[in-house]
């Protein structure tokens, strides 16, 4: 059995791992760890699951990684994880980071986006970006894995194929993309307060959202050439799900079932990329899934393409992610313990 770690299980990613690793059939949940609640049970953090009795030790960095053979840490960006990292290193572990300080590849970008200097620059090339669908085989090498973000999921997965294949004028790519409040975490906000979130809808972080440098990486390399995009993130009134809506110009004439081809091509080594031919993507399709459905629409009129991707921001967005790097990191199928119909409805 693999021993797994769970650090930062206070928060909705770190509690959603403890489910999915729970239901894990290669997994034994050796410790869970916060330092908000240390000493306390999960019961008394989650009544939901109050038939178990795990305790959140104050173990230190050096007894973890002994402990374990891998370590999740679902914790805010800003240097939580980089104490750990010397440790899982020298015991020969593995360590997979949910939060965004180990997603971008240039510390000077991360400066810029985060207002603050990287903590952990010595470990930056050995991170790899975890999305499978990009970097299967670099993924099962390695040791330290920076878990995508939730919209970077959505929006990167919807898009690849077109900027891998040449298809749209990357200057002219737009995403705009919904989220459910659990994106923005437990921690309570005066936005996220339900009379001031419940009947509303919003933009936020126009042009400053710190997923923006995570798209243009790898679309970037994924292109061969930079590119910057608008993005435009927004808050709905729902729990969880993302939708994100992408609009580019086609550089050429193509037919509708060309691109959808490419499409399933490109995916077809990727399970949980559902291509969406035949219905338009819903949240509540992918809800409690590690699933993103992507569907294609071409304007002929305006010679654009459109593409819509959903995903559930706290699995495929989130811990299902990173659970399917930990598969495919310890050499196992990388659907085990995934193998999830969305909840419905």
């Amino acid at each position: 059995m693999i021993k797994a770690g769970i650090v930062g299980i206070t928060g909705y990613g770190g509690i959603e791992l403890f489910r999915l690793l729970y239901g894990h059939p290669e997994v034994e949940i050796a410790v869970i760890k916060a330092n908000s609640a240390n000493g306390e049970s999960i019961k008394s953090l989650y009544p939901h699951v109050s038939h178990f009795d795990n305790i959140c030790e104050d173990i230190s960095y050096e007894e973890i990684a002994k402990k374990c053979d891998v370590v999740f840490t679902a914790t805010p960006h800003g240097g939580a994880s980089a104490p750990y990292l010397p440790f899982i290193k020298k015991e020969n572990k593995k360590l997979i980071d949910l939060s965004a300080d180990f997603r971008l590849i240039n510390p000077l970008v991360y400066k810029e986006w985060y207002n603050e200097d990287h903590k952990g620059t010595e470990f930056l090339s050995e991170a790899v970006y975890g999305m499978p669908e990009l970097h299967k085989e670099k993924i099962k090498k390695a040791w330290l894995i920076a878990n995508p973000g939730c919209y970077t999921t959505a929006s990167i997965l919807g898009n690849a194929p077109l900027v891998k294949h040449n298809l749209i004028d990357v200057e002219t790519l737009i995403i705009d993309a919904k989220s459910g409040v659990s994106g923005a975490g437990r921690k309570p906000k005066q936005n996220l307060h339900y009379p001031e979130m419940n009947e509303g809808f919003s933009a936020y972080g126009l042009t400053s959202h710190r997923h923006t440098p995570e798209i243009e990486q790898e679309l970037s390399l994924l292109s061969g050439k930079n590119i910057t995009i608008n993005f435009t993130p927004h808050l709905v009134p729902m729990n969880r799900g993302i939708l994100a809506s992408s609009y580019s110009k086609l550089v050429k004439k193509i037919a509708e079932k060309e691109i959808y081809d490419i499409y399933k091509e490109f995916y077809k080594n990727a399970p949980f990329v559902r291509i969406a031919e035949d219905y338009l993507p819903n949240t509540k399709y992918t809800a409690g899934s590690n699933f993103i459905d992507i569907h294609i629409k071409t304007d002929e009129r305006t010679g654009r393409v459109i593409i819509i991707s959903t995903l559930d921001n706290l699995i495929k967005g989130a811990s299902g992610q990173a659970v399917q790097n930990m598969n495919l990191m310890f050499g196992l199928n990388e659907k085990t313990g995934l193998d999830l119909i969305s909840l419905y409805p």
